[in-house]
């Protein structure tokens, strides 16, 4: 959520790929949907765009601080879209809180046009999880799967999208000068939520970043491209066949 210090670092990593989503945006991209759309501050940078959210009370929310944002309250298990009306689906950090990703997946081929594009950022297993092995149950207990992004590539193709495109987002110049100093700020603030206890040059710096601490490939990568492994969070673009 924007707005708190503590969780600037996390917000940042979402703002940073919305931004690039809204910055690349097709201008034949007229309806665009963020599924699993949040706080709303995503969907409203998108604009205009719809929202699909799962949780009433953050519908409501989302519609009294984005009016301009058309929010849908759906199970993203079964998109209340019709077949072929979308021009991309947008869907930042939520791969890995699905149950039925296969499906998920195939809604989404489903509703979009011909040509139409799937937008998806999840963090990445290797950085996130560090030694976290393929289909192993993760730490987080929100999470059902951390994936690398040869796994992503292949669902979106299993899915029957058959033009992928994959990137990273890493960190900049700014974290990475803090993590050869400190260690790696993920796992710093792991143990900071966990404890409860946040030292204060910890607090300070996750509090003064924003979106510019990352940056994201400026193209195409292979998935098994060694410089995406060392990705905090994969991005990939799946377009829909004619």
């Amino acid at each position: 959520m924007p707005g708190l210090p503590r969780e600037e670092y996390w917000f940042a990593r979402h703002e940073v790929a919305y931004t690039w989503i809204a910055a690349r945006r097709p201008e034949e991209h007229r309806i665009v949907v963020d599924a699993g759309a949040g706080e709303g501050y995503g969907t409203a940078m998108l604009a205009p765009a719809i929202a699909v959210e799962y949780d009433g009370d953050v519908c409501r929310h989302l519609r009294a601080r984005y009016p301009q944002v058309p929010a849908v309250q759906a199970n993203l298990a079964a998109l209340p879209l019709r077949t072929s009306s979308v021009d991309a689906v947008v869907s930042l950090q939520v791969i890995e809180h699905l149950w039925d990703l296969p499906g998920f997946l195939s809604d989404c081929r489903r509703v979009l046009r011909p040509q139409g594009e799937l937008i998806v950022t999840t963090p990445q297993r290797v950085t996130f999880s560090p030694g976290l092995g393929r289909g192993e149950k993760p730490i987080n207990p929100f999470h059902v799967e951390e994936f690398d992004a040869e796994q992503v590539d292949a669902a979106l193709r299993d899915a029957g999208f058959l033009d992928v495109e994959m990137r990273g987002i890493h960190h900049g110049a700014r974290i990475s000068a803090w993590e050869a100093e400190n260690g790696p700020i993920v796992a710093a603030q792991i143990a900071a939520a966990v404890s409860d206890t946040w030292p204060l040059p910890l607090s300070d710096f996750v509090a003064s970043v924003d979106a510019r601490d990352f940056e994201v490939d400026a193209s195409p990568l292979a998935p098994h491209d060694p410089h995406l492994a060392q990705a905090q969070d994969l991005l990939a673009i799946a377009r829909a066949g004619v």
